[in-house]
């Protein structure tokens, strides 16, 4: 059943499997997603007047994902960012807080809670 939101799922995941699964469950629930292997590939690609929200991974290479989320915020964007990561804990949720993510899901996460959540943060349309 489509849903009554606009915009796009930017998924930044350095996980070739999580990146391309997370894609294809979007896709199943009609929501569409757009892959990025690493925060600098996402960051160098962003249009300025993208509308979506952001599933962005905690631990990469090179950028983590709350260097992209500071980033992100640096150059004015607000779309919500929900952040995974297969390392959380109590602390890492503490910090995902303060950065301005809307949630920290750990990895492996539900498939139902990513949807609902993607739902709940997409903009209405």
């Amino acid at each position: 059943m489509p849903h009554s939101r606009n915009g796009i799922v930017y998924v930044v995941d350095d996980d070739d499997n999580v990146r391309e699964s997370t894609i294809a469950l979007l896709k199943a629930a009609g929501i569409a997603g757009r892959a990025y292997a690493s925060g600098g590939e996402f960051l160098k690609n962003l249009d300025a007047s993208a509308n979506g929200c952001i599933l962005l991974d905690l631990h990469m290479p090179v950028l983590s994902g709350f260097q992209v989320l500071e980033a992100l915020r640096k150059i004015g964007n607000r779309m919500p960012v929900i952040l995974f990561s297969g390392r959380a804990d109590a602390t890492t949720d503490a910090i995902a807080a303060k950065s301005g993510a809307a949630m920290l899901l750990p990895k492996p996460f539900s498939p139902a809670q990513l949807i609902d959540t993607v739902r709940r943060l997409l903009p209405a349309g």
